[in-house]
């Protein structure tokens, strides 16, 4: 099974640098809007097609980290301090392929792999000393090649890749271009060179006939000019086909429907017609329903490693939280695995019900709570007790947890280092519930809030008990038919 083991960024949008090990069957990219999910996954689509023109379409400016051209403009702007962008992808399980393995790369190892290196030609190094000389504010893209290479430095091209992958990005699902290029790569995925040679050649003989048969008529009364049929590359059986399901074409379909037909087309196992699935945020267009449905069909997934970037806490707590990568908005260069959360832990998310599993990994403070009426009241009280500041700007999420996953979150904030304050009740034993049962879990950065009375052994009872003439004034007779 050929996979993805490593992928190595400089310079590549928000990331200076960037290193991140793969799993060989899952991936899970999490992170904030401006984490880089999505650039990872279009870092691993530009290596993986090594074309061109799809660099080229996108545009060298869009591709180079803004934070190296900045720095070489405003410094001393010599010519051999240049900023080059490079892209590596590691590859494992690829037979056939020597020509793939060498030590030319950033890590100076022995591997499989292929590079995508962007720097400026040596030719116009006259043009571009000219162009920096000037002091002005553009930078030289025009002058910079781009290469795909393997890592003994031979050229590769996007008839030769080594690895069949397909980039899904649910924002696009609609969009015409997008569904075009994804009904071209499965087709060329699913369909052999010799059976895509011939689709070809009967294509254009039904063309000629339509036009001999059809048209026949027309043209013989017509002189100099006459119809025909276009028969470029550009009106081919490949631009012509489309995906349909039940005879209806899925750019028919909503959203949500294209969406879920496009990941299950791809995830099909016929001769594992493709290596890796990339998804771009799967979760988007999708009913809770349709997820459910959507997260069971990549689990059935075999013998295809997957990459999904997602902000959902359902999906990723469904598929197995041991396989998230966690992109930090302040710290782009250092990434975080949860490979190393215990199996019980992940299992529990696994087949609890909704959580908050990924605020709280994508947090820095937390405030933990056990219930409805900690949840609701507690900013109301964090801005009685600091001053009048909020927990929003103050940078604090508020969580509601079930009682009984404490720890399970803990756990988590553990390994991320996140400041928690979990706030609970004391159950009538504050020193068996609150302070023995999270000894293993309590540092100076997560504590455990409870009040010591056990009198007062829940939330509800202690903020009717410091606030009873007002409770009884709110809920007093007609309205309070319960003891608290």
């Amino acid at each position: 099974m050929a996979t993805i083991r490593r992928i190595v960024l400089k310079n590549f949008k928000r990331f200076k640098n960037l290193e991140l090990e793969f799993d060989p069957e899952l991936n899970l990219l999490v992170g904030g809007n401006e984490a880089g999910k999505s650039s990872v996954l279009q870092a691993l689509d530009i290596v993986l097609s090594a074309s061109r023109s799809k660099v080229e379409s996108l545009g060298l400016e869009t591709l180079f980290n803004a934070e190296c051209i900045s720095e070489f403009l405003t410094g001393g702007r010599r010519i051999t301090d240049l900023p080059e962008l490079l892209l590596e992808v590691y590859l494992e399980g690829i037979d056939g392929h020597h020509e793939l393995d060498g030590r030319n790369n950033s890590k100076g190892i022995d591997h499989l792999g292929i590079k995508m290196v962007c720097k400026p030609v040596d030719e116009y190094t006259k043009e571009i000393q000219t162009i920096l000389s000037e002091k002005h504010d553009s930078f030289p893209f025009e002058y910079y090649s781009v290469h795909f290479q393997s890592f003994s430095d031979e050229a590769i091209f996007p008839y030769k890749k080594p690895l069949k992958h397909l980039l899904i990005d649910s924002s696009q699902i609609n969009n015409e271009y997008a569904t075009r290029e994804y009904t071209r790569s499965m087709y060329a995925t699913h369909a052999s060179v010799v059976q895509r040679n011939y689709h070809s050649f009967e294509y254009r003989k039904v063309k000629s006939k339509f036009k001999d048969d059809v048209f026949k008529e027309m043209n013989d009364g017509l002189d100099a000019y006459k119809f025909h049929v276009r028969t470029s590359p550009k009106a081919n059986v490949e631009t012509d086909i489309i995906i349909t399901e039940g005879d209806i074409p899925i750019d028919s379909k909503g959203k949500g429907r294209q969406c879920f037909i496009k990941t299950e087309f791809a995830l099909q196992n016929r001769e594992h017609a493709l290596d890796a699935l990339l998804l771009e945020e799967p979760e988007n267009h999708l009913s809770h329903v349709h997820m459910h449905k959507l997260i069971e069909r990549i689990r059935a997934s075999v013998r295809k490693q997957l990459f999904i970037a997602t902000h959902s806490s359902f999906i990723a707590t469904r598929l197995n939280l041991k396989k998230v990568l966690i992109l930090s908005e302040e710290h782009p260069s250092r990434p975080t695995s949860l490979k190393d959360l215990s199996g019980g832990t992940a299992n529990f998310f696994m087949k609890a019900p909704d959580n908050n599993v990924l605020e709280l990994a994508l947090c820095k403070k937390a405030i933990l709570v056990e219930g409805d009426a900690e949840f609701i009241l507690m900013d109301a009280l964090y801005r009685n007790s600091s001053g009048g500041a909020s927990t929003d700007t103050d940078g604090i999420h508020i969580i509601s947890v079930d009682g009984t996953s404490f720890k399970r979150y803990l756990e988590l904030a553990q390994l991320l280092g996140i400041k928690v304050a979990a706030i609970r009740d004391n159950d009538r034993n504050y020193k068996i519930n609150c302070v023995d049962n999270y000894s293993d879990y309590t540092s100076a950065s997560i504590q455990i809030f409870a009040d010591k009375n056990d009198a007062r052994y829940t939330f509800e009872v202690c903020m009717y008990q410091d606030n009873k003439a007002i409770c009884d004034g709110q809920f007093a007779a007609g309205r309070k038919t319960l003891t608290v």
